[in-house]
């Protein structure tokens, strides 16, 4: 059995994945699940922070689907990797209600992301669920026991409050938490319009379930060189998407370095540069779209994988809780009134 940290990542089910999850999350976690033991939370309860209006929540049962058609087709193994529902495992609620009285309100404002994020949906009065999203998200990290967090630069402040929290719980009640340390992922993926990181709600990602026509489509719609207005005017590669995607999904490095060299002096068109990008990138999707069709023709897989996955995560997280409940004297009034009516009775 491993002696590894367990390690810890999710995604909220806010629609499908795409090339930028595949290379700053995905591919990681298809690496960890080799010699981890890999906790995957859908976090459905976090998408309440943002979205509360019904037709919004009538996509969640169909987005956590789709969440994990897309693990499995890029190679996330469910008999190495434990994938569970946050909503089905109420455990998790009750620990961040716990911990959110060792969390001072001043130290959740303080949080930029959290700002960011209201600003993103629009909402103007932030609310108590938003506000205690990193408590929520401490109490997932901490009822799992995971060692290690995969997580963003911009998510770092989260994962220093379920630290700081995991230490004040043990310095109050006792050793009951190990102290997670974060596994910073680095790389991130430029959107298709050069407008910022590639995101669902920005409408500027490659999905990982688009078929070729439409991936071609959104490849001849990349942005390039404004400036460049012709085949023959050079044009500038630093910076420009075509080429940072080249450089992370086309193996070939010759081909890459003479098309730069001829972006530069004018003598390439950014249609052929776009047509051999193209080829790198059905060379990366072609194989995931194939174990999707070969997973969808599974009937149940999708069913067990969830349920099983989520009731092992609940049986670790009612662990955790007992330890928490027993360290805080949370279940002493009730097991001394038992004892009490038994000895009377």
């Amino acid at each position: 059995m491993t002696t590894l940290p367990r390690v810890l990542s999710g995604d909220r089910p806010t629609g499908p994945l795409h090339l930028g999850h595949l290379v700053g999350s995905l591919t990681q976690r298809v690496r960890l699940q080799r010699d981890h033991e890999v906790f995957i939370l859908i976090a459905d309860l976090h998408v309440l922070t943002t979205r509360q209006q019904p037709n919004e929540l009538d996509q969640i049962e169909k987005n956590v689907r789709g969440l994990l058609l897309d693990y499995l087709s890029v190679g996330i193994d469910p008999q190495r990797c434990t994938i569970g529902l946050q909503s089905a495992i109420p455990e998790i609620c009750e620990l961040a209600v716990l911990l959110s009285n060792l969390t001072p309100a001043a130290r959740l404002q303080r949080l930029p992301s959290l700002k960011e994020m209201a600003r993103h949906a629009a909402i103007e009065g932030m609310s108590m669920g938003l506000l205690g999203y990193p408590v929520l998200q401490a109490a997932d990290i901490l009822s799992a026991r995971a060692g290690l967090i995969p997580v963003g630069r911009d998510n770092l402040p989260h994962i220093e409050l379920a630290r700081e929290l995991a230490r004040r719980f043990n310095r109050l009640y006792g050793e009951t938490f190990p102290e997670p340390k974060p596994i910073v992922m680095g790389e991130t993926l430029v959107g298709i319009d050069n407008l910022g990181k590639m995101s669902k709600s920005a409408g500027n990602a490659i999905f990982l379930r688009d078929d070729p026509a439409v991936v071609r489509k959104k490849v001849r719609r990349m942005y390039t060189d404004p400036n460049r207005i012709h085949a023959d005017i050079p044009g500038t590669v630093e910076g420009n998407p075509i080429f940072l995607f080249h450089d992370r999904f086309n193996p070939d490095g010759t081909m890459v370095e003479s098309l730069k060299a001829r972006y530069r002096a004018g003598t390439v068109g950014d249609g052929e540069v776009k047509a051999r990008l193209l080829e790198a990138l059905e060379a990366t999707l072609a194989p995931i779209r194939a174990r999707r069709l070969q997973i969808e023709a599974r009937p149940g897989l999708i069913e067990r994988t969830l349920i099983e996955g989520t009731e092992r995560m609940r049986q670790q997280a009612q662990q955790t809780l007992r330890s928490v409940r027993r360290a805080m004297r949370l279940d002493q009034t009730l097991i001394r009134a038992r004892r009490r009516l038994n000895r009377i009775g």
